[in-house]
């Protein structure tokens, strides 16, 4: 089978001399690679010349690209794009691309060539943080940010984004990562500290996102519902979890869209801690399925 392949590839065959694969045109190739997936290309490139030729073409990597790639390039210093190809260009761009000091990073999903991002605990405005008494930062190696906020113990909890960013035309979820429980390492393995985790259970936490243009989401969930999650086998303390707040929809990148965002628990007549915010994601709506799967990266 192997060897067929590569008789294909080369354009002879074990009984004649007759056309294969390699006496398509380079151009023809092209044309067909518009219709496949960044992977589907880079693994067809490797069957000959003219499919490698057209593999490094600007035309066909262009296509894959979002129509304001510029924008996303500007973040980065010019001499790092300035001189690569078009495959290049997307290469660097599907690595995440952090701005706002670090705070917030933006990359191109490898397969679709759509935009992605994600906010850190760092670039939101959260109640208390700056007092060791509520907030800690944890580093770790869980979160692509490499540190998250630890609550221990606060009344009025509240957690509030905003994102000002030329998303191209598409439809984006929003959703925190959140975590009941501090974990850690010990010997080697993983475990979780549930000492201060308390008060997720008796009140919901309210999630809201609105948009410049008028679009808004609202939803309400208990963070530690415990009985409900073990009788369905979905126990949410020690595991990060994704909660979607809303979906919005960007019909044009320029002018910029606004986002604000929030999650609330200020009912002050109980105390609430151990939870760990890790950062906030803003997806294209039907990529979710994939990065709960773990695909989108």
């Amino acid at each position: 089978m192997g060897a067929s392949l590569s008789n294909l590839a080369d354009g002879s065959s074990g009984l004649d001399s007759g056309p294969g694969l390699g006496d398509i045109p380079e151009s023809c190739v092209a044309c067909v690679f518009l219709y496949l997936t960044p992977p589907e290309i880079c693994n067809l490139a490797r069957l000959n010349r003219a499919f490698r030729g057209a593999a490094s073409s600007d035309s066909v990597w262009e296509s894959k690209l979002p129509a304001n790639y510029q924008d996303l390039l500007d973040l980065l210093p010019p001499e790092r794009y300035k001189s690569l190809s078009k495959k290049d260009i997307f290469a660097l761009l599907s690595r995440p691309v952090p701005f706002h000091d670090g705070t917030k990073e933006v990359w191109l999903d490898r397969v679709t060539g759509r935009v992605c991002m994600a906010i850190s605990a760092r670039g939101l405005a959260i109640t208390g943080i700056e007092d060791r008494r509520y907030w800690t930062w944890i580093p770790t190696e869980e979160s692509r940010f490499n540190h998250v906020a630890y609550l221990q113990q606060i009344w009025w909890f509240e957690v509030d984004g905003v994102i000002k960013f030329p998303f191209p035309a598409d439809s984006y979820t929003l959703s925190f990562r959140l975590h009941l429980g501090r974990f850690s390492k010990r010997l080697g393995r993983r475990v979780c500290n549930f000492e201060h985790t308390h008060g997720w259970d008796i009140k919901p936490v309210r999630f809201e996102l609105f948009t410049t243009d008028g679009q808004q989401a609202l939803c309400e969930c208990c963070l530690d519902d415990t009985e409900h999650d073990e009788i369905n086998g979905y126990h949410k303390r020690g595991c990060w979890i994704d909660y979607k707040v809303g979906e919005f929809i960007v019909t044009d990148s320029d002018p910029e869209t606004e986002v604000r965002f929030s999650m609330k628990q200020i009912d002050c007549t109980h105390s609430k801690g151990g939870l760990c915010v890790d950062s906030v994601f803003i997806i294209p709506s039907d990529l979710k399925d994939r990065k709960r799967r773990g695909v989108l990266k």
